[in-house]
Parts: C-alpha cells; structure tokens; sequence
C-alpha cells in the first residue's frame, strides 16, 4: 500500500500540474485542510532540485493566501463556521484568556505556531477571530510561513538524494510521523493553547 503511495506521490511530484497542486494543497492547509503541503514539496524538490526556491516561493504565496481565507473564516463567520471550528478545536471555554494571551503574544504565537506540526489553519482562524491586525498577521505569515519551506527546500536540495533512499526504504514510517505528528499538534493546540 504504502509502495502504490510513494509512487503516486513521486509521480505527481514530477507533473506537469504539479506546481499547481502544491500552491491548492499549501492554500488549503492554511484555512481549512489538514495535509501539509510538505507532504508533495519534499517529493517535488527531491526530483527537480533545481526548482527548490520556485516550489518554496509557491509553497509560501499558497499559504499566505490560504491563511487570509482562514483569517476571513474566523472574523466573518465565526458566528456559523468558526464557533463550530472553535469548538471542534477546544477554544470555547477558553475564549477570553486566549483574547488577553494573544494581545500580548499574538506575533509570536503566528510566527512560532507557522513553523510547527500544529495546523496552520488554526492561527489563521484564531487571529482572524480575534481581529488580530490583518497587515501585521500578513506579513507574520509571510516571514514563518516562507522560513517553513525555504528551510525546506534548501534541506531538500541539499540532502536531497540521501533524504530519497531514505523515504523509498521508510515512506510508511515517513506517512505515520507525519500524521502523528498533525494529530499530536492538534491536541498540543487544544491543550495549551
């Protein structure tokens, strides 16, 4: 099963649409999908190197875009969609400490929160609920989204190869950390968040 994935994986990494996909799966992940684009950038820088910094650049402008979606989730629809996600995440009962928590760390919540396992999507909702500056969120985006997969990309392009043999031998284990990991920043959100 896991040999059908790593396959289908790598061939889409080496598409033509490819670029594409990446931008849709890094837009999504920000405002309300759960797979990080990680999953289809690692595969695309492995198999053409030389385009790392464009695919980090597209990885970057998807997620911006994506988290102003989720920002505009949580301030114009909190009231239907974003109370619901609210409480899917666990915020509910804790709204007014996080409002007082994030007019004082607000900042360094987006910036250390964009380069974690922990859902994007649930900064970007949280900050849009929260009426969180929307330039100052923006440009927060911009710099822990972009060092997210820039850091990435040149990890990829230079141990590219070796990070290959890697994934073809343990590309289960590699799927099973990753999820574990968006389940364990789930749960550390809900928690201490």
């Amino acid at each position: 099963m896991f040999k059908r994935l790593y396959d289908w994986t790598f061939s889409l990494a080496q598409s033509p649409h490819a670029p594409w996909a990446l931008g849709l799966i890094a837009f999504a992940e920000s405002s309300f999908f759960p797979l990080p684009p990680d999953v289809i950038l690692v595969p695309m820088t492995i198999a053409k190197p030389q385009n790392a910094w464009r695919y980090a650049l597209i990885c970057t402008i998807g997620s911006v875009l994506g988290g102003m979606l989720g920002y505009a989730i949580g301030a114009l629809l909190y009231d239907s969609i974003g109370i619901w996600l609210i409480q899917i995440y666990g915020y509910a009962s804790k709204m007014d400490a996080l409002r007082a928590f994030y007019d004082k760390w607000g900042a360094l919540f987006i910036l250390i929160k964009g380069l974690t396992p922990i859902p994007f999507k649930l900064v970007t909702i949280v900050s849009g609920l929260l009426h969180y500056n929307f330039a100052l969120f923006v440009a927060l985006a911009l710099v822990t989204r972009g060092a997210r997969f820039f850091v990435l990309a040149v990890l990829m392009r230079q141990f590219g190869e070796p990070i290959r043999r890697l994934l073809e031998e343990y590309f289960g284990w590699f799927i099973g950390i990753l999820l574990a990991a968006i389940v364990g920043g789930v749960w550390v959100a809900a928690k201490f968040a």
